[in-house]
Formats: C-alpha cells, sequence, structure tokens
C-alpha cells in the first residue's frame, strides 16, 4: 500500500426528511444563496423544503446552472455573491450544480483571474467561502469530495480543479429525492459511479486489501441494483444503496493508498466539451476500449476483477479479461448507455479533433503510469468507434 494522507471533513446527514435539518446546519446569521440547475426543484417541492428549512435567513437564488457547468453562467453567480454580500451558499441538484456551487466558493474570494483556479487545477486557492448542498442526482461524488469540474464553452475547454478547502461542509442525502429522476439521468448516475471505480481499482496491485475489497463491493452493488432501479424506479431501498454507493464512490475513501487512472475522465471531458455527450456517457464510451489499449499494464488487475467482480475464472488470461471488458461494455448498454462513438454520429473525422484538444490541454501523459500520450489516446478513440 502506498502512503497516504486522509482527510474529509464533510458532514452527512442521510435518509428521509433530512432537508429540514438545514437549520441546525446553517449559521443562524448567514446570508444565503441557492444555487440550482433548470426547473425540476421547483416543481418537485425540494426547493421549497430547503428555503422553509433556511427560516427568517437572508436568501437568494440564482438558477440555470447547466449539465456541464460553464464558468460564463457561474461568473454571474460570483458576481451576484459580491454585489449582495453573501457568505454562505448552498446547492440544491446533482454533481454539476454542486460542481458549480465549489467553483463559486473559490472565484468569488478569488484575487485574479478566476480562469487561473481551473488551469492551475486549484493548486492557486487559498481560501473559499462556506457551503452545503442537498443532493437530488447521485453520481459524482462531488457532494463528499474537494473536486470540481468546469466547462468554457468559449475555450471548448472542460478543466477540473481540487482543492482542501472547497469540500461541502454538510451534505443531505434524502433517496426519495431522487425518486423523481428521468431514467436518462439514473442511468447515467450509475455509470458515472462505476467508472469512478474502477479509475481507482484497475491500475496495477500495491497490496491494498481494504481498497481492493471495498471497491469490489461497490462494483457488485451497482451490478446487482443498477438494472433493478431502471424496473423500481420508486424502491427506497435500491435508491437509498444506490445512492450511498454513488457517494462512496469518490468520497476518497477507496483512492487512498493505491494508483488512480484517471484517463476515462480525461478523454470523456474532451468528448462532452466538443460534442455536448453527457458525461457519463463519454465514460461508457472510452473505458472499454482503454481497457482493451492498455491491458498488458492492468494485467494482473484486469485478471482480478475478472475473477472477483465478474466470477470469471476459467479460460485463458486473455480470455478472462476479454471476457470481463465485454462484461462491462454489456452492463453499461444493458443501463441503456451506447459504448461507441458511432452512437453520437462520430467517425474518425472526429478523432483527430479529440485528440487535439487533449493537446492543448496538456493531457499528454496520462494513466497511472502517465504513458496514455496522444497516440494512445488515439487508438483508444479509434477503437471505441
Amino acid at each position: 500500500m502506498l502512503n497516504f494522507n486522509y482527510y474529509n471533513p464533510t458532514r452527512i446527514r442521510f435518509g428521509k426528511d433530512t432537508i429540514a435539518e438545514i437549520d441546525s446546519l446553517v449559521p443562524s446569521d448567514a446570508k444565503v444563496m441557492i444555487l440550482f440547475g433548470g426547473s425540476s426543484a421547483r416543481k418537485t417541492g425540494t426547493l421549497d423544503e430547503v428555503k422553509q428549512s433556511l427560516g427568517n435567513r437572508f436568501v437568494v437564488e440564482f438558477d440555470g446552472i447547466e449539465p456541464n457547468p460553464t464558468y460564463e453562467t457561474l461568473m454571474k453567480a460570483v458576481a451576484q455573491v459580491r454585489e449582495q454580500n453573501i457568505d454562505f451558499l448552498l446547492a440544491v441538484g446533482g454533481g454539476s450544480v454542486i460542481d458549480g456551487t465549489k467553483f463559486v466558493a473559490a472565484a468569488a474570494v478569488f484575487e485574479g483571474e478566476p480562469w487561473d483556479i481551473l488551469t492551475s487545477w486549484g493548486a492557486n486557492v487559498t481560501q473559499a467561502m462556506p457551503f452545503g448542498s442537498v443532493l437530488t442526482l447521485p453520481a459524482t461524488g462531488s457532494e463528499m469530495n474537494n473536486a470540481s469540474v468546469v466547462t468554457r464553452k468559449s475555450l471548448q475547454a472542460k478543466l477540473p480543479f481540487r482543492n482542501d478547502l472547497v469540500y461541502p461542509q454538510f451534505s443531505i442525502l434524502d433517496p426519495t429525492k431522487t425518486f423523481t429522476l428521468p431514467e436518462r439521468q439514473v442511468a447515467n448516475g450509475v455509470v458515472d459511479a462505476f467508472v469512478h471505480i474502477t479509475e481507482q481499482y484497475l491500475t496495477y496491485p500495491v497490496n491494498a486489501a481494504v481498497q481492493d475489497r471495498f471497491a469490489e463491493g461497490l462494483l457488485q452493488t451497482l451490478i446487482e441494483l443498477g438494472p433493478q432501479v431502471l424496473v423500481q424506479p420508486e424502491d427506497y431501498d435500491i435508491r437509498a444503496n444506490l445512492m450511498w454507493v454513488a457517494t462512496m464512490a469518490l468520497n476518497g475513501t477507496i483512492g487512498v493508498g493505491v494508483p488512480h487512472d484517471w484517463a476515462t475522465h480525461m478523454i470523456g471531458h474532451e468528448l462532452t466539451a466538443l460534442y455536448d455527450i453527457d458525461h457519463a456517457r463519454t465514460l461508457a464510451i472510452v473505458l472499454p476500449a482503454l481497457l482493451q489499449c492498455t491491458k498488458e499494464a492492468k494485467r494482473e488487475k484486469l485478471l482480478q476483477y475478472a475473477d472477483r467482480v465478474w466470477h470469471i475464472n476459467t479460460g485463458t488470461d486473455d480470455e478472462r479479461i476479454d471476457a470481463a471488458i465485454a462484461k462491462t461494455k454489456a452492463f453499461f448498454e444493458a443501463m441503456g448507455i451506447p459504448t461507441h462513438l458511432s452512437a453520437y454520429d462520430l467517425d474518425a473525422s472526429h478523432v483527430d479533433t479529440v485528440v487535439k484538444q487533449l493537446e492543448l490541454h496538456g493531457m499528454v501523459a496520462l494513466g497511472e503510469h502517465g504513458n496514455i500520450d496522444p497516440t494512445m489516446s488515439r487508438n483508444i478513440l479509434t477503437l471505441a468507434l
């Protein structure tokens, strides 16, 4: 196991009717901005519940945060925060809203050009506003981590940043708030969480038995419950378990002391920025192809994955690895998510464009070994056609 430094200050309030607990978690004299996406927060009554819990506090609303939060929209929120002397932020939504709120929390008190927060990957953030979240779409783990991804449409750039100052102070996880989600978003959430886990697991062995078994258990839970939630959308227990898996997938617990490979995400980000494909759907396209292209470097963990997660233990090593990758693709497809670029009318002519964007953004040494260069990225994308 590798050395690690684990830190996570986020308080989780989990279960039915937990929105009412916001009152005890936000300072009584706070001037609060509620940030959310579209109209669903209003239509479902979640926004009214949040405002009721905030009581007599000064509250303003900021809506319109996109499924891939844009720098342009978030800077409008930053301006409003500064103009109205807001001192506490509350995100109501999924990972995109929470990611956007993290950026606002950092940018509103940032001295300099806020885009530099993204280009420095968060290294230059020295202060941030306090904020909490009410999670309505489990997928990204943003409700309990220090990471964010922001898109700048004018540059066709989608960049991540990370800083310990942007952990939420608290997050409310009420599984009943996910009952009204469209099936597409539910499926996306399952696949997003699945890939988050594999990117911290399918690398190379470092004898981290706890992290491996934890990751394998989470993957098996998604494989079992993912298809079930599509046919039993209002089953509380299924929703509760999927919500907690998505949080645990990326709150830092399974990622300590092990190597990571975020190449699937970095390549996926470019596909979203260029072609507006849902984030999770880009991951379903990239991951199987990436595993095929890197299976020699990942051989030991892929064999472990085949055995422990998919119970594939017969055949040659190559046959077992190929079967595990095929099972992974089949799982994504069973969730209603295509695994080929052609499903989005993209062909070989688009591959060069994606690779150029990767080069432009410095994504030229990806993977746990830093060996996924533009040539290999091109091979991965070509295989994914």
